[in-house]
Parts: C-alpha cells; structure tokens; sequence
C-alpha cells in the first residue's frame, strides 16, 4: 500500500525535531502540520497535544522525526531519532531527513510487526499551508452531475484541507512566544494579522447589536397595519424606492445577524452584501457631496421648468401633426380631432402642475439629495420615481389608447364571428355555433363597418404613445438595472479573484518535483483558482490505478470540485 506524507513547504528549512500532524487511516496519509524543535520535554508536549485535540477536535499526534543536518549526520541524533519512537507510539513512524544540500530527501515509514521493521513506498507531497489554511476547498454540494470516482477523489482532497483549517490554534504560536515548546509552521516568524482588522472585530460587536435594534424597531414599523392600508399600501408596492429600502433593510439584517456563518457559502455572502454596502453608502455620499457643492441643486432646479415645457411643445407638435395627415395617411378626420384635443387638454393640465409646482421644485431636490446619504441605489431608485412622475401624462395617453385599440379589437373580433354563425360561450369559454336573425346581421354589419374604418387612427395614436412609454420604460430598465448591478455584484469575491485567488480555489493540481530510483516521489501541490481541465475516463483510471499500485510511475493526479456559487440570492 502506497503512504502519502504531506509536508508543509515552510517546515522544509526547519531545524531537526518532531513531526506534529494527523494521520488519516482511511487514504493512509499523514498531514504534516508541524515541527517541534530540540530541545523539549515529551510530557509538555503530550500535554499540549492534548489540549490542541481538546479545543480543534483534531486528532493531533507525533507522527514522526525530522532530521536537518546541514554536514554529516551524527551517529548520536541518528539513535536518538530513533528511540522517539519508542516514546511517542505511532504506526507507522515516518522518519524524513534532509542532508546538506542535496535536493534529494530520505523518507521511511517503519511499522513494527512481530518486532520486524517493514519499509513502505511513499509519496512525499509538500504544500502551501497558507493557501490550504485560508482556501477553504471542499468536496462539490451536487454530487448527483458528478461521477462516484470524483465524489470519492473530492471528499479525500476536502479531509486534507479541513485538518490543516480546523488546526488553527496550533499556527497561534510563533517564536517570540515565552513557552517550552517551539514550533515550525507558516506563521513561526509571527502572526499574519492586520490591525485595522483587529480593531474592526473589536468594534463590530457594539456595532451590530446596535444596528439589531434599530433594525427590529424598523421591521417592527414595516409590518405595522398602518402600511398595510391603502394607499400606504399602494405607493409602497409601486415607488422602486421603497422597493430598494426593503431590499436594503434585509441586507442590513443579513450583516448585523449575531448567528455566525454555517459554511463558506454564507460567509462569502455576507462579505459581498457588506462590500456592495460599503461601496454604495460611499458612491451615495460622493454623489451628494457634488449636488450640494457650487449651487448645482439650484442649477438642477432651474433648468428642470424650461426642460419641462420644451417636452411639452414637442408633445404639441406631436399631436398637431397626428391631428392633419400623418405620413401621408387619412385618417378620420372627427376622431382624429376629438382624440387630439383630448391629449392637448392633458399636456396643458401637466404644464399647469408643473409650474404650479416650481417654487417647491429645489426645496424638493434639497431633500432629495439627502437621500443619497443612503447610498447610490436609493438615489437612483428616487430618480427612477421622478421620471415615473414627470411623465405620468406620457403613460396616461398610453393607457388611454392602449384601452381604446383593445375595445375596437374585442367588438371587430367579436363582429366576425357574428359574421360566420359564431358566439364566444362564457360558461363553457369556447366557440360555438349560433343562428342570428336578419336585424342582428344588418347592426353587425353597420357595427363592423364603422369600427374597421376607425382602426387606423386609433391604431397610430396607440402605436405612437407606446413608443413614447416604450422609451420612458428603456430610460428606467437602464437605471434599475445599474442598481441591480450595484445590489447583485460579488465586489468582494471579485476583489478576492484579483489579490487572493487561492481563496476561491476551484481544485488542485500536482506537479513532479523529483524522481529517483530509491527515493520516494516528491509532488508539489497546488492550489488553483481556476478548475483544472478534467482527464479522460481512460486517463483517470490509469492515473488511479498508478496513484494506489506504482508511485513511481505517476505523472500527475487532480483533483477538482465545482466552484462556489457568488449571486446572492
């Protein structure tokens, strides 16, 4: 049987001690974690062992000796290496020495059987136990697309990663600290920590129990009755704002939850939303501060009112030119009329709002411009409404002939059946055969008759208002979609593919260092942001049986898993 051995790419320069790891008898591998350093006491150690396997649940243990003499090796630490293993009993023992400079290693794995030593065949695989701490890779969550081959391949790659990730108390420690034991590990020259963040740890628990409080005396106003009347009701359901403030307020709660994240996939969530917070309160507050500097509010205002009625004599002009001949076209000449000066009396019923309104226009954008305090979205989102209000004539003359082009279809297609001995049932909601008496035909015909030649001209009133409400609706889907953008976009995994992309590692891959006859296979593994190509089925079983029966023999072996989902939901 073939015994993997994964050290620790920053414990290759330690000096000559213990091994610390775990031993997983199921892969029959050994994960290197640490190195004790000469001297020290077995009793401490064992002790403290005892304690990391109490806190992390680790079975963590001395799995051998490691041995770095940079000249000859004394005969004294050679017996003294080896009466280790009378003292901390582990099979197998593995015993790795490093000679001088030489780029080869010596690894033995000595089991004791009837007091016979039996070496084994062994594959030495370093890795990077920075990356392998912080990455967090996992077997795949949809194991349904995946072949039992691979399942099994992920679950032994996630065993490896997780004892390296759950023993984070034992990279606690570095050299500085005043206690028996000294250890060799990828945080031995100190901590890798930050200050700022230290400091934010410490301040966010004040923080989200504050931000708690204020969120459930909020939530408790949102589900009041109060809102639930009309037409709180109403404007609640239909303004984007108060859309994207219930969308905001859950994001909220999601962040300041005192329930602490089950897996990746939560944490990686919550970091997005707080990141896509972050940066939409501070592009919110750049905004307000540019409206609020050099009076451009009061420019804003003054602009709006002639911005206003210039869109009220194109509409003008647009409605006296579908009231002639449009296009060449005859129209009906009374409906044309009557139809256009009803949408004339509406523009001048808009035009005398909105001056009506315009002494109360820049206090309104005053407070307006507060609101972007909240974050870009909510400004966009008030933006969207304004252009809701400001053309509400625009979607009235679209409901208007939107309703009027649907009656004159109903009556034509309900007069064509009339036409072919057909009614619409209504109980059975079906077509069915029905005679008609001479009288209802002639008022059919009549009917059918005035209708056909009054479809033109609803038929382009309808189809010029709905592309004036089609390009009012373009203008809102661009800026609901940047604030979507803005809520949906996975910033911070983004930001961690760009600096740290070990950290979304989507598998790994192994790579042949050197090969020896008589010295064990030394891989590399690394840890990959992006998924491996898969093999072929042939390959994968070859590469399978090599792995298991001739290490000598394997060229490389990878493992992959389905990257995590970022599109918060």
């Amino acid at each position: 049987m073939v015994l993997k051995v994964f050290f620790p790419s920053c414990c290759s320069s330690a000096e000559s001690g213990i091994l610390i790891g775990c031993w997983i008898s199921k892969q029959s591998s050994a994960v290197i974690l640490a190195v004790v350093h000469f001297p020290f006491i077995p009793v401490q150690v064992k002790q403290y062992l005892s304690e990391v396997q109490r806190v992390t649940k680790v079975s963590v243990s001395v799995l051998g000796t490691w041995s770095n003499s940079k000249q000859e090796k004394e005969e004294s630490l050679s017996e003294f290496l080896e009466d280790l293993g009378t003292i901390f009993s582990h099979e197998p023992w593995i015993q790795i020495s490093k000679e001088g400079d030489s780029k080869f290693w010596s690894c033995s794995a000595l089991r004791k059987h009837s007091n016979n030593l039996k070496e084994e065949e062994i594959i030495l695989v370093y890795y990077d136990q920075r990356k392998v701490m912080l990455s967090h890779l996992h077997p795949p969550l949809d194991t349904a697309t995946s072949t039992d081959q691979e399942a099994d391949d992920a679950l032994k790659l996630s065993a490896i990663f997780d004892t390296v990730a759950k023993s984070k108390i034992l990279f606690m420690t570095d050299r500085y600290d005043d206690g028996p034991i000294k250890l060799t590990h990828w945080q031995s020259d100190g901590i890798e920590a930050s200050i700022i963040v230290e400091l934010m740890k410490q301040a966010s628990v004040p923080v989200c129990m504050l931000l708690t409080f204020l969120l459930s005396l909020i939530s408790g106003v949102c589900r009041s009755r109060v809102l639930k009347f009309w037409p709180l009701s109403f404007l609640w359901s239909k303004l984007s704002t108060c859309e994207q403030l219930g969308h905001r307020l859950q994001h909220l709660q999601v962040i300041s939850s005192s329930q602490k994240a089950q897996n990746q996939t939560q944490l990686m969530r919550k970091a997005n939303i707080f990141v896509s917070l972050l940066i939409d309160v501070v592009l919110g507050i750049l905004l307000m501060s540019w409206l609020y500097r050099k009076n451009r509010i009061g420019h804003l205002a003054d602009t709006l009112i002639p911005v206003a009625d210039h869109v009220a004599e194109e509409l003008q002009d647009l409605l006296q030119w579908l009231m002639g001949a449009p296009a060449g076209l005859k129209m009906n000449r009374a409906l044309d009329q009557v139809l256009g000066r009803f949408f004339l009396y509406h523009i001048h019923l808009w035009i005398s709002y909105i001056h009506l309104m315009s002494p109360f226009i820049e206090m309104i954008l005053w407070y307006v411009g507060l609101s972007a305090c909240l974050g870009l979205t909510v400004a966009l989102c008030i933006l969207s409404d304004i252009i809701a209000l400001l053309t509400f004539h625009i979607y009235c003359f679209y409901v208007y002939g939107a309703r009027l082009y649907c009656l004159k279809i109903y009556g034509l297609s309900s007069l064509w059946r009339l036409f072919r001995g057909k009614k619409w049932n209504v109980l059975r909601q079906r077509v069915d055969s029905c005679s008609y008496d001479l009288d209802q035909l002639f008022i059919g015909t009549l009917l059918f008759t005035i209708l056909l030649f009054l479809l033109p001209t609803t038929a382009l009133y309808y189809l010029v208002f709905t592309l004036l409400r089609l390009l009012v609706v373009i203008v809102q889907g661009l800026i609901h979609l940047l604030v979507d953008l803005i809520d949906s976009l996975p910033l911070y995994s983004i930001i961690l593919r760009l600096c740290r992309s070990y950290r979304l590692a989507a598998g790994v891959k192994f790579r042949v260092l050197e090969q020896q006859d008589g010295k064990p296979l030394r891989l590399l593994m690394q840890v990959c942001s992006v998924r491996p190509p898969p093999l072929h089925e042939h390959q994968t079983a070859e590469a399978n049986w090599w792995y298991k029966q001739t290490p000598r023999k394997l060229v490389a072996l990878q493992w992959t898993k389905e990257i995590l989902s970022f599109v918060t939901k």
